[in-house]
Parts: C-alpha cells; structure tokens; sequence
C-alpha cells in the first residue's frame, strides 16, 4: 500500500497527518536530544560525587604513613560505607598493613573511570593511585558508587520524554486539524457557492471579498472563466435562434409555395414559375448551409492556403466587375485609392473583397461613391477600408457588426436579399490569413475593412495548404 493511498483525501485530514508526522520527528529529535543530554548530565553528577569522595579519602590516605594509624583509616572507611552497599572502598597495597580490600570484585576497576558489574548491580568506579608517605608505599584506591538511582532517574527521564512528546503529538495534530479547518473554511463556502451555480442564472460569480489573498485571484480567474462562457452562451443562443430564423424563412416560402401549388391544378407554365421560385429559396439555404460550414472550418483553425502575391486594388477592380449591376442599379460609382501587395489565397480574399463592396453597396444611405482607401502601414501591414456614407453607427453595433447574422434594424429592408453573413464571413477569412478586420463611423460615413501583412509570397514549389488537419478551405 502506498502513502498516497493511505493519506486522507480531505485537504484539512492531509495536514493534520502533516502536522504529526512534523510534530513527531521534531518531537523524536528532541526526546533524544533532551534524554541524551540529561543522560551525560546525570552521569557527571555521579563522576563529580564520587571524585568528591576520592578527594576526601585521597587527602586522608596521604597524610596516613603510620600503620599504627591505619586501623582507624579502616574504621573511617567502614563507617563511609552505607548498609546498602551504594557506595563502596578498597585499598590495595603491597603492604597488607596498609590493605582496605572488603569486596575483591573492585580490584577488576580499571585506573580512572569504569564501570562493573557485581552482586546483581552495577556499578560506576573511579580509581586513584595514592604515592608513598613515610612508611607507606604507594596504594591503590577505589571508590564504587551504585548506578542504580541515576539509572532509575534515567528510565523516569526517558518515560517523561516519551509521554511528554505523545501528548505533544496528539495536540497539535488536533490543532493541527482545527487550524485546517478554520483556514479552510473560505474554501468550504466557495464550494458552497459554486454548488449554486446553474445554467438558469448565467449572472452568478463566484464572490472576492473576504477571501484570503491566495484565493483572490484565482476567484477572478474563474469569474473570468464564468464571463467567457456567459458570453460564449448567449452568442451561441443568439447564433441559434438566428439560424433557425434565417432558415425559416426560406423553408416557409418553400413549404408555402408548393402547397399553393398543389392546392389546385396547374399548367405547365405555373408550375415553371413555382420550381424557379423554388430553386432561389433552395440556394439561398445552399448559401447559408455553405457560409456556416466554411466558418465552422475556420473557427477550428484552418490556414489560408495557395498564398500568391496579390495587389489589393487590382482584387478590388476584378472583384468589382462581377458586382457591375449592383452598383448600375443603386447608381453608385466605385473609387480605388492607393495599393499594396500581400501574401493571400485570392478566391478567399477576393470573395471578402466582394462582401466588403456588396455590403457598401446595399447599406448606403444617399450613397453616390463607394470608395476603396488601401494604404501600406509604418508596421509592415497593408490596411483595405471600404467607405460610404451610411449615416452614424452606435460604438455598441459598430462592435458586432461582423457577428454572425448581426444585423442593424436599418438593414432589415434587405433581409429578404442577404442573410447576415457577408461581414462574417469577411472577418473570417482575414482571420485565416492572419489578419484584423475594423469598423468606424465618422460624419455620417461607415469605414470597414481589414489589415494583412504586407509583402510578397514565398518564392519556389507551391506552398502547401497550411490549415490544421491538413486540407486547403474552400471559400
């Protein structure tokens, strides 16, 4: 079983077991810290008392040359010694009138500090050679010490140490939980919050006050997300309801049609009439269907293939001799200024050309010339503006006007020509050659157009399609 697999899944359970794994080793490390250290404290307390000793006894052990006088040094040491044999002397000597040698297992104490282990204790000893004085020679002595209390203080020591740190342990791991939780609980409301969140009320946010400042900005973040998806809904509402609005209409006419057709009967000359009325509702439909399926393409990412140098105004006055009539009919003249090269699909920009002109054409107000402005750019891009008077734009609209089947009010009088895709389908395809599209509104007149990069195509083998799976779009 791994850790990950044993830790909780709360974020509040996690950090407790955090805490007390942290408050564990820290409290180990003290333990043993703190036990080691009073440990080599306890025992230099017993070195120090029994070196206190070997000072008493060592100055009366000097000062002993006389074995007349030695029996009484043994009467001393006798009486030193407790009843329970806690504390214990030898001497030896080569001389036997100057011997102390009660107990024979001191005589295995090494010189200086050792520890034995004799009738069932053990024993810290601390030995001393004492140099000759008269008729003394020199003598050995040993002072013992039972361990036994220091060990008890020890084990005592070390019980402590051990059930101070569980304790230590088990709180602030409690702690540990209880801070979690409450540092958690702006979580536990944003998680609240968010259970409330519903399709039926695109307005709710999540809220940023009161939060802690980690929280802040990832709040902003998600109500940014939130703002992006609303708007994403509604457009794709919008979009919706204008599809199935635009796709009505000629399926209305369609149906309409035929079943008066049919209602009674028909020459042949009728029905003529009928199927060609037929036949202008189905392209129209044929041209929505197409102008959708292309912009769907195009939303996926897809790349303006066959790039070939174009002139912008050598497009616009091929582009405006298929749209003579338009302009013959709304008595409408078409003035070219300026020119640039760019790197550009031209059925692609030309068709954009073509809505351009087309859109100018049908929304002017009191419109005599529709002029074409193309001018290179300080930053290397080539700018083709569209201009006509069609009287003031609201900013609101001049913004949506490439929507897809965005239409002003105004417009409504064409609808039954147009279907509110040609602006669309304009900034699309610049969008695919890596360009901006643009609409302004000054005294009365109406500018839209868009930028491309300026310059020639590669020269070389014809560039391949560059789109994203592969396949060159067709306009």
């Amino acid at each position: 079983m791994t850790p990950a697999s044993i830790a909780p899944k709360s974020i509040a359970g996690r950090l407790a077991l955090m805490f007390a794994i942290a408050t564990t080793l820290v409290s180990v490390l003290a333990g043993v810290a703190i036990f080691g250290f009073q440990s080599l404290e306890l025992r230099r307390h017993q070195a120090e008392e029994l070196n206190a000793r070997m000072e008493i006894i060592d100055a009366m052990i000097r000062h002993a040359g006389d074995p007349k006088r030695w029996p009484m040094l043994g009467d001393k040491l006798e009486s030193f010694t407790p009843a329970n044999g806690s504390t214990r002397y030898r001497v030896d000597c080569p001389d036997a009138r100057f011997r102390f040698a009660p107990d024979d297992a001191l005589a295995r104490a090494r010189d200086g500090v050792d520890l034995i282990h004799f009738d069932g204790k053990r024993y810290m000893t601390l030995t001393r050679r004492v140099p000759p004085y008269l008729e003394r020679p020199e003598v050995r002595l040993v002072i013992a010490t039972d361990t036994a209390p220091f060990d008890a203080s020890r084990r005592v020591l070390g019980v402590g140490v051990l059930a101070v740190s569980l304790v230590t342990i088990a709180l602030v791991s409690l702690l540990g939980w209880w801070v979690a939780r409450k540092g958690l609980a702006p979580v536990d409301r944003l998680s609240q919050r968010a259970r409330a969140l519903n399709p039926n009320d695109l307005g709710l946010r999540m809220p940023t006050h009161d939060l802690p400042t980690e929280l802040v900005g990832l709040m902003t973040a998600f109500n940014g997300a939130l703002d992006r998806l609303q708007d994403a809904y509604e457009r794709l509402a919008s979009f919706n309801a204008d599809v199935a609005h635009e796709l009505r209409t000629p399926l209305g006419n369609l149906i309409g049609q035929t079943q008066v057709a049919l209602s009674r009967p028909r020459d042949a000359g009728e029905l003529e009439e009928v199927l060609h009325s037929n036949l202008e509702e189905l392209d129209r439909l044929r041209c929505i269907i197409n102008d959708m399926l292309f912009m769907a393409r195009a939303d996926q990412g897809a790349l303006a293939a066959n790039l070939e140098t174009v002139s912008l105004a050598a497009l616009t006055h091929k582009t405006a001799d298929f749209l003579d009539v338009l302009f013959e009919d709304a008595g409408v003249a078409l003035e070219v200024v300026g020119d640039g090269l760019v790197a550009a699909d031209a059925s692609l920009l030309g068709r954009a050309v073509t809505n351009l002109l087309d859109n100018a054409i049908r929304h002017g107000v009191d419109c005599k010339t529709v002029r074409v402005t193309i001018e290179p750019q300080p930053d290397g891009k080539v700018c083709l503006g569209v201009r006509n008077r069609g009287g003031p734009i609201p900013e609101a609209h001049l913004a949506r006007l490439f929507d897809r089947f965005y239409r002003l009010d105004r417009a409504r009088e064409h609808s039954h020509d147009v279907h509110g895709l040609g602006l669309a389908v304009v900034k699309a395809i610049v969008t695919m050659h890596g360009g901006a599209v643009f609409a302004r509104c000054d005294e009365g007149e109406v500018l839209i157009g868009f930028t491309l990069p300026g310059g020639a195509a590669p020269s070389g083998d014809p560039q391949e399609p560059a789109t994203r799976r592969g396949q060159p779009v067709q306009a």
